[in-house]
């Protein structure tokens, strides 16, 4: 006997039936597509097949610079065109995620600390752009 106040942790008695059991019937059902009536569905997307060609959205810049932050080199992203703050937000937070570091959006721009040049290209490409190592 349990004393009172105390919830039971035996896990009492199992389900008498599986909540999810008629999907798998559903899925036996439904006819194989071709990859691109899959595409055309919505089932894949473009970016994620090798052989189709991605958007182009403009040249960026990748500068790493140092003036005015106390010697601390900080990978400065600008030039975008046609996207707005709420998209570069969300480019600072992959680029932030991929490289380990801090970062923010000021004027317009990207600013990522420390020289992660090769890894915010990365991630500028697969988001459509062409990035462009300016200065030296």
């Amino acid at each position: 006997m349990s004393k009172p106040g105390k919830v039971p942790t035996g896990g009492g008695e199992s389900l008498s039936q599986n909540p999810f059991g008629s999907l798998d019937a559903l899925k036996r059902s439904l006819p194989n597509l071709p990859a691109t009536a899959a595409r055309e569905s919505g089932g894949v997307s473009p970016e994620s097949e090798p052989g189709l060609a991605k958007k182009n959205r403009g040249r960026v810049d990748i500068r790493r610079t140092t003036a005015g932050r106390g010697g601390k080199t900080v990978t400065v992203i600008d030039g975008f065109v046609g996207i707005g703050h709420a998209e570069k937000e969300s480019l600072a937070k992959a680029m932030q995620k991929r490289c380990g570091c801090g970062g923010t959006v000021k004027e317009g721009r990207i600013e990522i600390q420390g020289d992660k040049r090769e890894d915010v290209a990365r991630v500028l490409e697969a988001a459509g752009f062409r990035p462009v190592f300016a200065g030296g």
